[in-house]
């Protein structure tokens, strides 16, 4: 069955939806973010008893952190600092 509305009505549909989605990931990515960086700051906190999911979680982010070269992350701040300023111009 062939759809009544225009091609350029569908198209803006679908990316309305894209958006949307693109929001709600955006959204779920800024949470993990934020439940990540409060475990860390529990575990400062309180130290080595801050229980044993706090500690495991603190324990794998310093083991990721050690596991990242330093080129990676020279060229992640160079990256970053493009970015920035590219931003920054364009304003």
């Amino acid at each position: 069955m062939a759809s009544t509305l225009p091609p350029n009505v569908l198209g803006r549909v679908m990316l309305d939806h894209l958006q949307k989605a693109k929001q709600y990931l955006w959204a779920f990515v800024e949470i993990g973010f934020l439940a990540v960086l409060s475990i860390i700051l529990l575990y400062l906190i309180l130290g080595a008893n801050s229980g044993v999911f706090v500690s495991g979680v603190a324990q794998n982010v310093v083991k990721f952190a050690g596991a990242i070269p330093q080129q990676t992350l020279v060229g992640f701040a160079i990256v970053l600092a493009i970015v920035f300023l590219i931003a920054r111009r364009m304003r």
